[in-house]
């Protein structure tokens, strides 16, 4: 990926834990690396193909001066959020925020926090089998398409299914989003969470009935494995009614861990299911 760098902006402005960093005010210094494909601007010689390095920095220095921060961490954080939001060519940004005049009562060159954000590629797993299914799915997909940390929304078609797992229930309705997101797993997981709270989802029973279900299946290529969230996630290669909508979305996405395409997993799936019914029927 090609990149813009801006290096050694200064700034006057006022953060810091101590009072007099936040009355008397102190230089700090701004380096910035932006990501993006500059092959259209390079080729057309036009500024719009491109981001603007000098709107980066008029923009650097009215939110650094917006308010004051006790730490680095929130100046960097707020700085690449509103970068990102931004300039929309850029998907990737590293932020380091020095500070020259830290007041340590010793010499340092400067104390500085390094971040790096930028947007990330996920697909969640939609189903609902309660009440008033679609406008439950519809105000989940309105929710998250509406996001100011979520962009380039997509919805496979929806389609009804049979309950997987706990068969006693109604039948589903299932489809999957995908979108880029500046939420990180965690934080995407406590939203979809959040979304399904609003949509009254109660959870009892283990692949039981729910008025929504919001599943993240995919974060860009991670795989990781925490007491909360499991990333790819595990039932996928089982679950038919969450590769078609995939497969109809992105035919060539490859998973991660299985290294196959996911019109490859739901071929399998698909010659599984047709073996298990012929020796269902011979019964």
């Amino acid at each position: 990926m090609d990149k813009i760098r801006i290096d050694g902006l200064e700034i006057f402005c006022n953060h810091g834990v101590y009072q007099e960093e936040t009355v008397l005010g102190q230089k700090f210094l701004v380096d910035v690396e932006m990501f993006l494909s500059a092959r259209k601007a390079g080729l057309s010689d036009e500024l719009e193909d491109s981001v603007s390095y000098g709107e980066v920095c008029r923009l650097i220095d009215r939110e650094m001066k917006r308010q004051n921060d006790k730490l680095l961490e929130r100046v960097a954080e707020r700085l690449a959020q509103k970068i990102l939001l931004s300039f929309p060519l850029i998907e990737k940004v590293r932020i380091e925020v020095k500070k020259p005049w830290a007041p340590l009562m010793m010499h340092v060159n400067y104390a500085s926090v390094t971040i790096e954000r930028g947007w990330h590629q996920v697909y969640v797993g939609v189903g609902s089998n309660m009440g008033d299914r679609m406008a439950y799915i519809r105000g989940a997909e309105k929710k998250l398409s509406e996001d100011e940390q979520v962009r380039n929304f997509r919805a496979a078609s929806v389609v009804e299914t049979e309950p997987w797992g706990y068969e006693e229930q109604p039948s589903f309705l299932n489809t999957v989003f995908c979108f880029s997101t500046l939420y990180e797993p965690e934080e995407l997981l406590n939203r979809l969470w959040q979304i399904e709270r609003e949509a009254d989802r109660v959870r009892e029973i283990h692949w039981g009935p729910r008025t929504l279900d919001l599943d993240l299946l995919f974060y860009d290529s991670i795989v990781m494995e925490e007491e909360r969230l499991v990333i790819p996630h595990p039932e996928i290669e089982r679950r038919m009614f969450v590769l078609e909508p995939l497969c109809e979305l992105a035919p060539q996405g490859v998973h991660p861990l299985s290294k196959k395409r996911f019109l490859e997993l739901k071929e399998e799936l698909s010659q599984k299911e047709n073996v298990a019914h012929l020796e269902k029927d011979r019964l």
